[in-house]
């Protein structure tokens, strides 16, 4: 096939579904008295009736007016390792997946969600967007470990004119705390694991207190340690979190949360292996224990601290009106040193070490308005957000940490984002709504950059410093239209616009002189999808096409030295989803999600990392006190960029084929102990159950190589090998 029309091809029969799609929604009248009774299926004795919606682990919703999957808070609890981070909750739904090199929970992994990266998305916290600031990325390591996270929901679309946050362009994904509970509840959990991996943890729910039982108060702490999969590369992390709620009335509820972590480690500036190391067999290097070399471990570290709080409240005006407002502080000191860039480096010097900060405190508001009616609803808002952020890297002695005087780049900056929002829900009937919204999102930046070595800005012309300031600007729109054919199948179609903030190294130019600064770039995507549950089995498919611009490149007038910076291109991104959750009888259900699709340069090549397709399957048991979870996670094959000899990119010059991983979670539940206890669990699992290490991506390509004449000294990230943990968790 002629590699400039695979897209327009695969574009058309995505054309041709959604078509498919549409004339459903058009013909929904004809099916609307095919309504299915809801009644429930009896899976696990005479007592317990559970419906497929109970027992899957990520699943769509009726309600959905996008491509969505929630994920349960039964599944974190149950399936996902006790040292893990966030990521590792997201990966059982369609098109998501994430890897980390030292171990599951024990490095700074990333989710790929339809091929785009993490820094392509938004991601929050009970609808609070956070990220970094000198570009829209994530830290999964530095925030809200698995355990203390009560559930997520996974949107694969821009979303809403609703949806906030500083790169809306690929799809958002809201993390959700912990619920309070409304009985007491005292936990004790304990894990050991492979590489001297240990986890202690304490839950304390309150349950109802106070004046006719209106507060509840829950608060958690994690302690982690472990010496991780790669050589001395050991991870020590600290976690709180508590949570407090107050229901005045039947119409006002206060909420306080605050959450805090604290993290060292061991990790080199760069996390893979060599291809020399792969081709032998070892694949666990990352430092040294011998410190006249550069790559010894105590030569390169990083202390990392996050905070994270909020007051909220959610209250009944009156007249169909409510209000929602969550006013938010959060804050990340990420200082890390090492020793060289490249792996292995043998040499030490003066200056070879690096003393690197990033840190910034963030201030905002969220602000919610509805207002419902028989006809319609009315949603509006406010997001005011206020950032401001230090970062430096000076050259250092790794032997005294005694930096030179001039940094590599050294920069202080504001990041102010507003974003007011509308849409309408109206409601045609009472099976049909169609929702038009608007967003006007606007970005204002403020920079003051010491001069420095010529990394960054350079000399200045002599001053000391310079300061400038640029403002972006967009307007989104979206609409979706949503039919209920019965109580329990709905359909949907979407068209909306994203976008994403330029990152701050726009201006790590010559004297930060920028004539024409790049606009955020832009995503419309179009879909259509349906949701469908009944007692024995839940069904979720979509189909998509996306439209994303490319990151943007950059022309320097040799004489003046002025910057300006041009949009690069168009990319395609259009493929098909589909999750489903079956109950077989006996306690048994099986859940499976597959996407079928592409992301593509406007000349038919593919984007680095985003793979032709992915599959999970899993196979969960769930009856008298035990939960048994198999799952398996396909990611398909993919292609990397390198360069060539004169350091021009050049697309797919590496193949990196399909990944499996697959995981087993075995739990049992002892309850009603009496006097002991109120129940008392015990989990084995196991990560990466084949023992697999597969190349999962290409983190430094070798100059004027490829995948047919590749380099030792490419660097690759693969998987870490099986890990398995013992866990302990008794409630009281």
């Amino acid at each position: 096939m002629n590699t400039t029309t695979a897209p327009y091809q695969l574009r058309k029969s995505v054309v041709n579904l959604s078509r498919a799609v549409a004339l459903l929604c058009v013909a929904a009248p004809g099916f609307a008295q095919a309504q299915v009774e809801l009644k429930p299926v009896e899976i696990s004795g005479a007592k317990q009736t559970l419906q497929a919606t109970d027992t899957a682990p990520s699943q769509g919703s009726l309600e959905a007016r996008s491509a969505q999957s929630i994920v349960s808070d039964e599944f974190i609890r149950n399936y996902t390792s006790p040292v893990a981070d966030y990521t590792q909750a997201l990966t059982m739904t369609p098109g998501v997946f994430s890897y980390t090199a030292n171990g599951v929970g024990l490095g700074d992994s990333k989710i790929t969600m339809r091929g785009l990266s993490d820094s392509n998305m938004v991601i929050s916290f009970d609808g609070i967007p956070f990220n970094d600031t000198n570009g829209v990325s994530h830290h999964s390591w530095a925030w809200f470990p698995s355990q203390t996270l009560g559930g997520a929901v996974v949107d694969r679309s821009p979303g809403s004119a609703a949806t906030l946050g500083q790169a809306t362009f690929g799809g958002n994904v809201d993390l959700r705390s912990r619920a309070v509970e409304a009985d007491k509840r005292t936990s004790l959990m304990a894990s050991m694991g492979t590489w001297n991996t240990n986890v202690l943890g304490f839950e304390q729910q309150t349950g109802q207190f106070g004046a006719d039982g209106k507060s509840s108060l829950m608060f958690n702490v994690e302690k982690t340690d472990s010496n991780g999969y790669q050589t001395f590369n050991d991870q020590h992390r600290k976690a709180y979190s508590g949570k407090y709620q107050y229901v005045a009335d039947s119409t006002t509820t206060y909420t306080l949360f605050t959450s805090y972590l604290d993290m060292t480690n061991h990790t080199g500036s760069v996390k893979g292996i060599t291809r020399k190391r792969f081709d032998a067999g070892d694949y666990t290097y990352m430092n040294s224990d011998n410190p006249v070399r550069g790559d010894f471990y105590g030569y390169n570290f990083y202390n990392l601290t996050t905070d994270f709080s909020y007051a909220g409240v959610e209250m009944a005006l009156g007249n169909g009106w409510k209000m929602e407002d969550k006013l938010y502080r959060y804050s990340y000191t990420n200082h890390q040193k090492y020793d060289g860039t490249t792996p292995e480096t043998a040499t030490i010097t003066l200056t070879s070490g690096a003393d690197k900060l990033n840190a910034y405190k963030t201030y905002g508001n969220v602000l919610r308005f509805t207002k419902e009616s028989d006809s319609a609803i009315l949603r509006t808002g406010l997001w005011l957000d206020n950032s401001d952020s230090y970062r430096f890297t000076y050259k250092s002695n790794p032997l005294t940490w005694v930096n030179v005087a001039i940094p590599d780049y050294s920069e202080t900056y504001t990041t102010t984002t507003v974003q007011p929002y509308v849409e309408y829900e109206y409601k045609v009937s009472d099976k049909l709504s169609v929702t038009p919204g608007i967003k006007y999102a606007s970005y204002s930046q403020k920079f003051n950059h010491l001069a420095d070595n010529g990394g960054a800005v350079g000399a200045l012309g002599g001053a000391a410093s310079i300061s400038n300031a640029v403002e972006y600007s967009d307007t989104l729109p979206s609409l979706d239209v949503r039919y209920k054919l019965a109580p329990n199948w709905s359909v949907y179609g979407q068209y909306t616009v994203g976008d994403q903030i330029p990152s701050t190294g726009v201006f790590d130019v010559v004297n930060a002189n920028v004539s024409v600064p790049p606009k955020p770039t832009k995503a419309s995507t179009t879909q259509f999808g349906t949701v469908y549950n009944t007692p024995g089995y839940t069904l979720s498919a979509n189909v998509y096409y996306t439209e994303l611009d490319s990151t943007y490149t950059s022309s320097t007038d040799a004489i003046t030295n002025i910057t300006t910076w041009m949009a690069s291109g168009t990319q395609y991104n259009q493929g098909i989803e589909a999750e489903a959750n079956f109950v077989l009888g006996g306690g048994f259900s099986v859940y499976a999600n597959a996407t079928i699709g592409s992301l593509k340069y406007s000349d038919g090549k593919w984007v680095q990392g985003a793979p032709m397709d992915t599959e999970t399957i899993g196979l969960n048991y769930a009856r008298d006190g035990w939960a048994i979870g198999l799952n398996a996670n396909r990611i398909g094959k993919m292609y990397y960029d390198g360069k060539d000899s004169a350091s021009n990119i050049v697309h797919e010059a590496y193949a990196v084929e399909p990944v499996v991983l697959s995981n087993l979670f075995v739990n049992y539940t002892l309850k009603n102990q009496g006097a002991f206890a109120k129940q008392t669990k015990v989990q084995f699992g196991v990560n990466n159950l084949m023992d697999s290490h597969s190349i999962t991506g290409i983190a430094t390509a070798t100059k004027g190589f490829t995948s047919a004449n590749s380099s030792p000294s490419d660097v690759l990230n693969v998987l870490p090998g099986r890990s398995i943990n013992l866990t302990l968790t008794v409630d009281f």
